[in-house]
């Protein structure tokens, strides 16, 4: 069931501690998370970039999911506008309840309004929930992700 109090902001310095939370977990980064400060730096140069947010959904007073979006110009597309999601999460005892589906519908409705032709979001080829969730939010499969390790 979907919270109706939660709601979903851009985030701020005090929600770091919250979100390194959310990504210590399985399948995101296993308890390997950035130390504080180096998040705080982190955060700051994210701000400067225009159009790149980090959002929270917060639930009263903890923060039960995070999500980043990068709204991003184009040569291409006539000049028309795309959008990033990266670093969906929601805490492990609250998966289920709708949070993912809200976070997402304000992607959406975030880049929609910034005039985009698209949103776009990658998922490892093991997480096969993930993609049932975003094909059920429909989100297609299109193409084909690359990637090349730049660091060991």
């Amino acid at each position: 069931m979907e919270k109706q109090d939660m709601q979903i902001r851009i985030a701020q310095n005090t929600d770091l501690a919250g979100i390194l939370q959310l990504y210590a977990q399985p399948n995101m980064d296993d308890g390997l998370i950035l130390p504080l400060p180096e998040a705080e730096a982190i955060l700051a140069r994210m701000q400067r970039y225009p159009n790149y947010h980090v959002f929270v959904a917060q639930d009263g007073g903890a923060i039960v999911g995070s999500f980043a979006l990068l709204v991003m110009d184009n040569l291409a597309h006539r000049g028309t506008p795309s959008a990033i999601v990266e670093d969906v999460v929601v805490a492990p005892d609250r998966q289920g309840q709708g949070i993912g589906k809200k976070m997402m519908a304000y992607a959406i409705t975030r880049a929609k309004a910034a005039g985009c032709y698209k949103l776009m979001l990658s998922s490892n080829a093991k997480r096969e929930a993930a993609h049932h969730f975003y094909e059920s939010l429909g989100f297609v499969r299109h193409g084909y992700s690359f990637r090349i390790d730049l660091v060991n």
